[in-house]
């Protein structure tokens, strides 16, 4: 389960860290930050897609049950909070409070959607795999 929410964190982060500073730099000053996460938000989402089941293929979790899958998706959030936060202080010089403070903004808003469906992603990968 660590290996799958381990290389589901990374194959997403990756995504989110070539995205960010395209919508930081460039469209946050043209359309407004609210709009830029928005638009950033469903490719994040397809990342989840494409990195959730095969994270969970290539750490042999393939059989496990609606637990594990959705433990993955926590770990990774886990990781993901970590680094966000590591980002947040080291690039940005934000303090704990100012992230804590985003959540409460409309782009946060759509920031947390997003992190929903990324616990979530794993999670859908089991139910898509079942015959209904």
């Amino acid at each position: 389960m660590a290996k799958a929410a381990a290389l589901y964190f990374v194959m997403v982060f990756l995504v989110g860290l070539a995205l960010g500073p395209i919508r930081v730099s460039w469209v946050e000053p043209v359309l407004g930050q609210t709009l830029a996460v928005s638009l950033e938000a469903p490719l994040l989402i397809a990342a989840m897609a494409i990195a959730a089941p095969r994270a969970v293929r290539w750490a042999a979790l393939c059989g496990a049950g609606w637990f594990s899958h959705l433990c993955v998706g926590l770990v990774a959030l886990a990781l993901q909070q970590i680094a966000d936060l590591s980002v947040g202080f080291g690039l940005r010089g934000m303090s704990l409070d100012q992230q804590i403070h985003y959540f409460t903004t409309p782009p946060g808003y759509v920031y947390a959607f997003t992190l929903v469906a990324f616990v979530l992603a794993p999670l859908t990968t089991l139910l898509r795999r079942r015959p209904a």
